[in-house]
């Protein structure tokens, strides 16, 4: 293909504009009250995202989801927040039980794969009112 002389030199014109640097793009103003980006970002979060209490957590989590479904790195977080709680609470009891003296089941012949029961939730309890509605939503969405 042929250009005429002035096609060329205009194309040669061009060539040497090209590789110029892209000017960098401003930083947003930060205004004086605002602490630090990172602290920003903190406030974009969803309370769902930053809840530590699980029983809070879990009002949030039915509060949002309007069907009953939640992903599962929630149920996953949820189960995280709870785990440390449910030990302080079983190590709280145990050390009720040493101190108030009364004698705990001797160690008896249980085999080893054996779990102990989970104790009984008392009626009425809301909380477990609101876990079993919730495990039953999860539930009906498998079947």
């Amino acid at each position: 293909m042929s250009f005429d002389a002035r096609s060329r030199e205009r194309l040669e014109a061009l060539g040497r504009q090209l590789p110029k640097k892209l000017p960098l793009p401003t930083p947003p103003a930060v205004p004086a009250g605002d602490a630090a980006p990172a602290g920003r970002a903190a406030e974009r979060r969803h309370r769902v995202e930053t809840e530590q209490d699980p029983e809070r957590l879990f009002h949030e989590l039915m509060d949002v989801s309007p069907d009953g479904t939640v992903p599962s790195h929630l149920l996953d977080r949820l189960r995280q927040l709870e785990t440390p709680r449910n030990a302080a609470a079983a190590a709280s009891a145990a050390q009720m039980a040493a101190d108030s003296g009364s004698p705990q089941a001797p160690p008896g012949r249980r085999s080893p794969d054996r779990r102990p029961l989970k104790p009984r939730p008392t009626a009425g309890d809301p909380r477990q009112d609101l876990y079993t509605a919730f495990q039953q939503l999860l539930l009906e969405d498998e079947d």
